[in-house]
């Protein structure tokens, strides 16, 4: 668990320094995807599907 934290809280700060530099390409995709990856192993997967949903339904049908 402490492994899959630290390599959570390692991609999205790569991922974030990568955004912000605007170096985006194929490593940037790769740490992204892997960012995701670790992330949904974690105890925040739970709250963040919940705010995704909550989201959804929020916006109106059309």
């Amino acid at each position: 668990m402490a492994v899959t934290v630290s390599l959570v809280l390692l991609f999205g700060l790569v991922l974030f320094f990568l955004l912000r530099s605007k170096s985006l390409g194929a490593g940037s995709a790769f740490i992204a995807v892997m960012f995701g990856f670790f992330l949904a192993s974690t105890g925040a997967s739970g709250p963040i599907n919940e705010l995704t949903a909550a989201a959804i339904n929020a916006i109106p049908d059309l």
